[in-house]
């Protein structure tokens, strides 16, 4: 017969208990930690800043700075994430675990980028620069809900593994 839901326990986890270890033990670990939700409320704050232009046609100084700032700290994110990654796993990008979330945050990288292209190069009106910062913040809202559910699936052992080879990881100092 045919492999079934059975192949399930075949499945690679996230991580292995090395790679585990490492990213316990690794100070990236907590730097990504602040910086993730911080770069949230920034995206929320800017997200609000942004449609209140598009609406009212109001606050679009506030609106670009909020764009720039979500952006730079967007770059600051990926280049400690990428450090992280090759921290973990040997690879500063497209590591197997996690290489979709990286496929997209590369279309989130150049979205961003586009913007700050448009502004800087003065293309296309503010109202168009603002698509395009609306069209990056939407695909940040996909890859911000691809890392929450690998961060909801690191917190859950492996399949078949026994609790102890993960509670005894060492703790991020």
């Amino acid at each position: 017969m045919g492999q079934g839901l059975n192949s399930v326990s075949q499945v690679r986890p996230l991580y292995t208990a090395e790679e585990r270890r490492r990213r316990d033990s690794s100070i990236w670990t907590l730097v990504q930690g602040i910086l993730a939700p911080f770069q949230f409320v920034v995206f929320l704050v800017s997200l609000v800043l942004v449609i209140r232009f598009l609406w009212n046609g109001q606050g679009a100084d506030a609106a670009i700075a909020s764009v720039i700032i979500k952006t730079l700290v967007l770059y600051a994110i990926m280049v400690t994430g990428s450090i992280w990654e090759k921290v973990v796993f040997g690879k500063y990008l497209f590591a197997k675990s996690f290489f979709w979330e990286d496929v997209v945050s590369m279309l989130v990288l150049a979205l961003h980028t586009a913007y700050l292209a448009a502004w800087i190069f003065n293309w296309g009106d503010t109202r168009f620069q603002m698509i395009i910062a609306l069209a990056a913040y939407a695909s940040y809202v996909i890859n911000a809900g691809q890392f929450l559910l690998k961060l909801r699936m690191a917190r859950l052992p492996a399949p078949n593994a026994s609790h102890t080879e993960f509670d005894n990881a060492e703790p991020a100092q």
